[in-house]
């Protein structure tokens, strides 16, 4: 019996040291989660054997989550910001349960009160940072918020502060430790989790399409990499995850580069899509409208010579972003899945099946969301790095917040800068 305990234990990915420091801690780990399956489903599905019957279940409510989906963006950038931030939410209580529930024995004084408030500074503090940054001209022209956002990160940090000294006042004698193991596993959630979400804002301001087609490829990746695991999978991928297989891995990524391709290509001719968010003085509102820059722009390539001879075309016209697409479509399905292999490490180290119930045959919302996290921090690194550049409106709107005398200044700098590269007098001329 003792050496079965031992196996299983190994099994697992437990060591003497994560039973001891279990022992020391005093908690047992969360009993794992069951899928709450609807009754509709279970009495439709039940001549099913349970493989079958999973299958289904996970087709269905994937169904009805990219309807959903479709909806969000139906309705818009700022609705989509609201949703991430509801998913954001649900992710953060999802992580700091399972903290609670293995170590709810000590009943630790303020820590859920803590938890959630530190999640409110750290959102008080991206989003403000988020708004001064896109809808400057908004900020400027209100009084309330002109304030806040001079103040920012003051305020930010003073909130913080409040939160660091109530913790400190509510350490207990002989349970010092664990109170700073919670605190600890508090500040990781918010790197993970917050951190990510403020990110897919930053990419959602960029252009919709920043957002669409990365979340898109996430998912199609999944999809697809179960669909082939399922039908041809028999080679193990990683012990982490027993049921990812080789045959899903690669089949995932061939079809996910390819709808990639598909995706932007069918995107990448809409402004609503491409163009950034922003404020409109004039109407009063947010605004998705612009002149389509040039990765949005049909270009002509040419075919190379190993590939002319097998399609039969020596050019092909497509859009910019379609190349990028393939980046974008690539780390979705190679690197990715690590994310999930990431979660699925944390999962066995606490014997939990799902971080939550939420969705049947899912899981929880960090159960879906796993990958895209990862996903939104190469997006952003991507666009920062190859796409976006200087940005003319944003200078402008900065411009012309500065005093009088300091906009003469700039404008004095800015025309003996032109006169001496021959540019303002071929413009007077003209």
């Amino acid at each position: 019996n003792l050496q079965e305990s031992e196996s299983e234990n190994k099994l697992d990915g437990e060591t003497a040291s994560d039973s001891e420091s279990k022992s020391e801690f005093g908690g047992s780990p969360p009993v794992p989660t069951s899928d709450d399956t609807p009754e509709v489903l279970n009495r439709a599905l039940s001549n099913l054997s349970s493989r079958w019957k999973n299958w289904w279940v996970r087709g269905i409510l994937t169904l009805a989550m990219i309807m959903f989906f479709f909806i969000i963006i139906y309705l818009g950038p700022m609705v989509l910001m609201t949703i991430v931030m509801c998913v954001q939410i649900k992710c953060f209580h999802e992580i700091i349960t399972i903290g609670y529930n293995v170590y709810h024995s000590y009943d630790l004084p303020w820590f859920r009160t803590l938890s959630w408030y530190f999640l409110l500074c750290v959102n008080y503090f991206f989003y403000g940072e988020t708004v001064t940054d896109y809808f400057f001209t908004l900020v400027q022209r209100e009084e309330p918020l002109r304030i806040l956002s001079k103040y920012h990160r003051f305020i930010s940090f003073a909130l913080y502060l409040t939160g660091f000294c109530m913790f400190v006042l509510s350490l207990v004698k002989k349970h010092y430790r664990l109170q700073f193991y919670m605190f600890g596993w508090t500040h990781v959630t918010l790197l993970i989790v917050v951190t990510q979400s403020h990110l897919i804002i930053h990419n959602l301001f960029e252009g919709m399409i920043w957002f669409i087609v990365p979340i898109s490829c996430v998912i199609c990746n999944d999809i697809m990499a179960y669909m082939f695991g399922f039908f041809f999978g028999r080679t193990p991928l990683i012990k982490l995850s027993p049921k990812k297989t080789w045959e899903g891995f690669i089949g995932g990524f061939f079809a996910t580069v390819l709808f990639g391709l598909l995706l932007s290509y069918v995107m990448s001719g809409y402004r609503c899509f491409t163009c950034p968010v922003e404020f409109n003085n004039d109407t009063n509102s947010f605004t998705v409208d612009c002149e389509p820059s040039e990765l949005f722009q049909l270009q002509e390539y040419n075919i190379p010579l190993v590939l002319q001879s097998v399609v039969g075309w020596k050019t092909v016209q497509m859009y910019p972003f379609q190349i990028h697409s393939i980046a974008l479509s690539t780390f979705a399905s190679l690197i990715g899945p690590f994310g999930g292999f990431f979660a699925s490490g944390f999962k066995r180290a606490f014997k939990i099946k799902d971080f939550a119930n939420t969705i049947p045959g899912h899981g929880g919302i960090m159960d879906r969301f796993d990958c895209q996290y990862l996903m939104a921090t190469f997006v952003n690194v991507y666009i920062a790095s190859f796409i976006r550049g200087p940005n003319p409106s944003k200078l402008i709107q900065q411009f012309l917040t500065l005093r009088p005398d300091q906009q003469l200044h700039i404008f004095n700098t800015l025309k003996a800068h032109l006169v001496d590269k021959g540019m303002l007098g071929g413009l007077e001329d003209a």
